[in-house]
């Protein structure tokens, strides 16, 4: 059984998780303009990625005889000097949904909630995966910034991601 506290991060958190696709899409929007498509296919695959972080948290509230309840949320930044700062601005946002996790768990972990300990493991997990991801494009678009050939080169690996979902 859930205390009104974790039902309501949990909820919380799920909306966080739709926003941070809202957010990603403004970035995709963001490289789409400036004719990165391969930039822009990363962060299209990112938002698909975390509407499906917010249905897990959606699936498990209802799994646990729980109403989700979906609410509005701010509007994404739009603009962006650079792919570089488009890239640590996510890092950030990354950053940001870690620490909202560890806080869940830390709810959790103090009042004894077991499967929603078990449930937020593999988001604990994930947040490792997904800084990872962001910390090493972002060495290497900083190392390759200023060559218009090496950006081209990675613009079109980053068009061949996709996203398959997993557990």
């Amino acid at each position: 059984m859930l205390s009104e506290k974790l039902h309501k991060a949990l909820n919380d958190q799920m909306n966080f998780e739709f926003y941070s696709a809202h957010a990603y899409l403004a970035m995709a929007a963001y490289c789409t303009n400036e004719a990165y498509d391969g930039f822009a296919n990363f962060f299209l695959v990112q938002a698909e990625e975390e509407r499906f972080h917010a249905m897990k948290f959606y699936t498990f509230l209802s799994d646990m005889g729980y109403r989700a309840t979906i609410d509005g949320f701010p509007n994404p930044g739009n603009e962006f000097s650079s792919i570089l700062e488009a890239f640590k601005t996510a890092l950030e946002h990354e950053k940001e949904v870690t620490r909202r996790i560890y806080n869940l768990s830390d709810i959790a972990l103090d009042e004894r909630e077991h499967a929603t300990m078990g449930f937020l493991k593999w988001f604990i997990d994930e947040q490792v995966e997904e800084e990872a991801t962001f910390d090493t494009l972002i060495a290497k678009i900083s190392r390759i910034e200023k060559d218009s050939n090496a950006i081209f080169m990675l613009d079109a690996e980053l068009a061949g991601r996709t996203f398959t979902p997993e557990g």
